[in-house]
């Protein structure tokens, strides 16, 4: 019978992850089940900052952005005696099971320690939506808000400039959040890694849509695939239009989670005591056509997340 949880946050924050660990909290004490909050992630639970958590505490958190109880990079958490420590303080305050909040960095870590006899579930929390195993991940949908209201303001002064505006969008290897935002910006023309042109190929839909009379045009680009500043200068010389870049940057990491990831990141703390409490362990949560489900850890880490379904994708095509 399960009577202590750990619970932790790793990776990049994540707006959400504090109403995570509020439905972690609020449903695990109605289980008459202890939770523990580990500060910094594997780190934390490395350097043994453990702490029980209780309502009082949790009951303000719900509204806030990023994680209160802190995350981090530990990539030493790879070697397995670093990992030995880590259980070593769990069992000091007899915790042997662990709910894992993250992207898949953290997926491994929460697999890594399940194999070695502690009870993990991992919870999706990414603003990326580059988890395989749900349609969206915590943190997803507050960041593509505060993507969409920056390329608003960046229209209005592209408007007024008669400018090309490039604008760089996180992503890492997954077009979601630029794919989404285009859409919903209004945006001329999009560059994602599932569907990557080159930048001369760039330039010729610029050209055509100069040829049709557009007087200024935004383009959203997935991270990591051009050096944004450089092309930005490519397609100036080459249209002889002014030509500016723009990077969002970590700001699409912070502000206050929109409903939607305030109830996501509810539901999804609350399932995984459940299905803790009724046995499961490397599992990972997800939600599927607004079902919570959960699938295998390892499973899941070899699978490659599909862009959210072509669907977007081909509707993006008629909207340009």
């Amino acid at each position: 019978m399960i009577k202590k949880i750990g619970v932790l946050t790793s990776g990049g924050d994540a707006p959400g992850m504090n109403a995570a660990i509020r439905g972690i909290v609020i449903t695990g004490i109605k289980l008459g089940i202890e939770i523990f909050g580990i500060k910094d992630g594997f780190l934390g639970l490395y350097k043994n900052k453990i702490k029980k958590l209780n309502r009082i505490i949790v009951s303000d958190i719900i509204n806030k952005g990023g994680t209160f109880l802190g995350s981090s990079r530990f990539p030493e958490f790879k070697e397995k005696k670093n990992r030995y420590i880590a259980v070593k303080n769990l069992k000091k305050k007899n915790i042997d099971s662990l709910i894992v909040i993250g992207g898949d960095g953290s997926y491994i870590g929460a697999q890594k320690l399940n194999e070695m006899g502690i009870s993990c579930i991992s919870i999706p929390s990414t603003i990326d939506n580059d988890v395989s195993g749900t349609d969206y991940t915590i943190g997803y949908y507050t960041a593509l808000e505060t993507i969409v209201k920056s390329i608003d303001k960046i229209r209005d002064t592209s408007a007024s400039h008669k400018r090309i505006s490039l604008v760089e969008i996180m992503g890492r290897n997954c077009g979601d959040l630029t794919l989404l935002s285009s859409i919903a910006g209004g945006c001329e023309f999009l560059v994602i890694p599932e569907n990557k042109i080159s930048k001369e190929q760039l330039l010729i839909e610029i050209l055509k849509k100069i040829k049709n009379g557009k007087k200024h045009y935004i383009i959203v680009i997935t991270e990591n695939l051009y050096d944004i500043k450089s092309l930005a200068k490519y397609i100036e010389k080459k249209t002889n239009k002014e030509t500016r870049a723009t990077i969002l940057g970590h700001v699409q990491r912070g502000g206050t989670p929109v409903v939607y990831d305030r109830v996501l990141a509810s539901r999804m703390g609350s399932y995984a005591i459940e299905i803790l409490k009724k046995g499961f362990s490397g599992r990972c949560i997800g939600i599927k056509n607004e079902k919570i489900v959960h699938n295998s850890i390892k499973k899941s880490l070899n699978c490659i997340k599909k862009n959210s379904t072509h669907y977007w994708l081909n509707l993006s095509k008629k909207l340009f």
